[in-house]
C-alpha cells in the first residue's frame, strides 16, 4: 500500500505527464501524417498516390515478373520487421527478470532519477505494449501484401491502346486500395519501432523522456514533410531543384 502511495507522488506524476506527451505526440503525428490534420502534403499520401500509378501501369503489363519481385521485396522487409519486433519482446522479459541488476545500473546514468521497482516494471510493460503492437501491425501488413499478389493476378490484361472497361477498373482499384492498406499497417509498425526508441528515454527520467520525445517528433516531423525524400516524389520534371507536385495546391 506504501508503495501504491510512493508512486502517485510528485515524480509519479511527472512521469505520467512524460506519457502522456508521447502518447499525443503518436497520435498527432499519425493522424498529421494520414493528412487528417493538416494540409500539407506528406510522404506517406504522396507514395499512396504512387503506389496507385503502378497498380494503373501494372494493368497494362502482360508479363508482371516485375511487380511481383516488388512484393517480394515488400512482404521480406515487413518479415524482416515483424521477426525483429518479436525478437525485442522477447528481451524486454528478460529485462523483467533482471530489473535489480538494471536499476543498478541506471542508477549510475547521468540524469537518472531514483525509480522505484514497481514503477520500473510498468515501464518495461509498456514497451512490449508498442512493440507487440509494432509486431501485429507487421503481420497484418505481411498478410495485406499476399493478397494483394493474388489481387495483382486478378487483374486482367489491359492491352497497348484500349481503354479499360469497367471490370478492370474495379480490380486496379482494388488491387490499389489493397496496396494501400497494407502499407498503411506497415507504416504503423515502422511508427511503433521508431517511438520506442523515444520511449527508452523514461527509463534514465521523466526529463529525458520528454525530451526524446521531442527529438523523435522533430526528427518524423521532417521526413514526412520536408525532407529530401518528399521532394524526389513530388518532383514531375528532370533538372535539379525542380519542386512540381503532383499535387501542387497541397504544398
Amino acid at each position: 500500500m506504501g508503495d501504491s502511495l510512493h508512486l502517485l507522488g510528485p515524480l509519479a506524476r511527472l512521469d505520467f505527464a512524460a506519457l502522456a506527451f508521447f502518447l499525443a505526440g503518436w497520435t498527432l503525428h499519425a493522424l498529421a501524417s494520414e493528412g487528417h490534420i493538416v494540409k500539407r502534403l506528406s510522404l506517406t499520401r504522396a507514395m499512396n498516390a504512387q503506389r496507385a500509378a503502378w497498380m494503373a501501369t501494372m494493368a497494362r503489363r502482360e508479363v508482371r515478373i516485375v511487380d511481383t519481385s516488388i512484393m517480394n521485396g515488400l512482404q521480406q522487409g515487413t518479415a524482416f520487421f515483424a521477426s525483429s519486433s518479436l525478437i525485442a519482446v522477447g528481451g524486454c522479459f528478460a529485462l523483467l527478470g533482471a530489473s535489480d541488476r538494471v536499476l543498478a545500473v541506471l542508477s549510475d546514468v547521468p540524469l537518472a532519477g531514483a525509480t522505484a521497482r514497481p514503477l520500473f516494471e510498468i515501464k518495461v510493460i509498456g514497451l512490449i505494449a508498442i512493440l507487440a503492437y509494432s509486431f501485429f501491425k507487421f503481420g497484418w501488413s505481411y498478410r495485406l501484401f499476399n493478397y494483394c499478389s493474388i489481387l495483382i493476378g486478378a487483374v486482367p490484361h489491359l492491352r497497348s491502346g484500349s481503354e479499360p472497361d469497367e471490370s478492370i477498373e474495379i480490380a486496379v482499384l482494388r488491387a490499389t486500395y489493397m496496396n494501400q492498406l497494407a502499407g498503411k499497417h506497415f507504416n504503423a509498425g515502422l511508427r511503433g519501432v521508431f517511438f520506442s526508441l523515444g520511449y527508452l528515454g523514461w527509463f534514465v527520467d521523466a526529463r529525458v523522456f520528454f525530451g526524446t520525445t521531442v527529438v523523435l517528433l522533430a526528427v518524423l516531423v521532417r521526413r514526412q514533410f520536408f525532407s529530401e525524400a518528399r521532394q524526389a516524389v513530388l518532383v514531375q520534371r528532370p533538372g535539379a531543384g525542380n519542386g512540381s507536385s503532383i499535387l501542387p495546391d497541397s504544398q
